[in-house]
């Protein structure tokens, strides 16, 4: 990929983290916070923070599918006849 990530919110989303953010300042800290300002706090995260946070989220991804890729095996693995002695009873283990 070229260039920075770019982390996009919908509308609806960036509604609500905007009132987390007033709701948050109020709680916290009794101070009031406009809707302009809460915007520009949460752009100014985003734009530091988000990079950060996304790909720490892809490397956690990445490892939990490595998991999962190497349980595959052990899970869902079938065993086959041996055929090369012609005995039926035998297996073939995943290495061979």
């Amino acid at each position: 990929m070229s260039g920075p990530v770019r982390i996009s919110l919908s509308d609806e989303r960036r509604r609500d983290l905007v009132e987390a953010l007033v709701d948050f300042c109020a709680e916290s800290f009794g101070e009031e916070l406009s809707s302009y300002r809460a915007e520009r706090i949460l752009e100014y995260l985003l734009s530091r923070l988000g990079p950060a946070v996304y790909n720490q989220a892809i490397q956690d991804a990445r490892g939990f599918m490595l998991d999962k890729l190497e349980d595959l095996e052990a899970e869902f693995y079938e065993p086959e006849p041996d055929e090369r002695d012609g005995d039926q009873s035998r297996t073939r283990s995943p290495s061979t």
